[in-house]
């Protein structure tokens, strides 16, 4: 099995989990939060949607999908074009709201599309690239996907907790 191949199963699990956790659910359910310091299900999704959007298109040298699809638009929501969730406030937190699961499903889908056709541009070779160089040790392009999966499959099971705690 080549790298890639493990790395687009695990991006695959990411679609899956996201896709489980929305299906189904209103928009009460999906801005839903326990208190007023958690974060919704809306929120969690979108969040690692934006990151995978971000860091995906930054190590690809692409627009981000948020942006060349027209999301930002869809989405509208009070915040910067760039924002990606990190260091959100409540406040900022509570802003994420959205009507229906099909609009986080699917800018996730246009985001893991161009995910999958990044993947498939690539060698073994390329996944030891530096990246970053801010860390130490610096971190390699096949890091930072394999970062990109774990951050993603934590927000994905946190959302679904949080659907969990709306059923009982």
């Amino acid at each position: 099995m080549k790298s890639v191949d493990v790395l687009t199963d695990g991006f695959e699990r990411v679609k899956e989990a996201v896709h489980d956790v929305a299906r189904g659910l209103g928009a009460s359910a999906l801005n839903h939060r326990v208190d007023s310091q958690a974060n919704s299900i809306a929120w969690l999704l979108w969040h690692l949607t934006r990151v995978q959007d971000d860091h995906v298109s930054e190590v690809a040298g692409t627009e981000q999908v948020w942006h060349s699809g027209g999301w930002i638009d869809r989405f509208g929501l009070p915040l910067s074009p760039g924002d990606t969730g990190f260091g959100h406030t409540s406040e900022d937190v509570a802003a994420v709201r959205v009507k229906t699961p099909k609009l986080l499903t699917g800018y996730y889908d246009a985001v893991h599309d161009n995910t999958l056709e990044y993947l498939g541009e690539l060698d073994d070779d390329d996944f030891d690239i530096v990246v970053d160089e801010s860390w130490e040790p610096p971190v390699t392009l096949g890091v930072r996907l394999v970062s990109v999966i774990g951050d993603s499959l934590q927000h994905a099971g946190q959302a679904a907790y949080v659907r969990g705690l709306m059923r009982r």
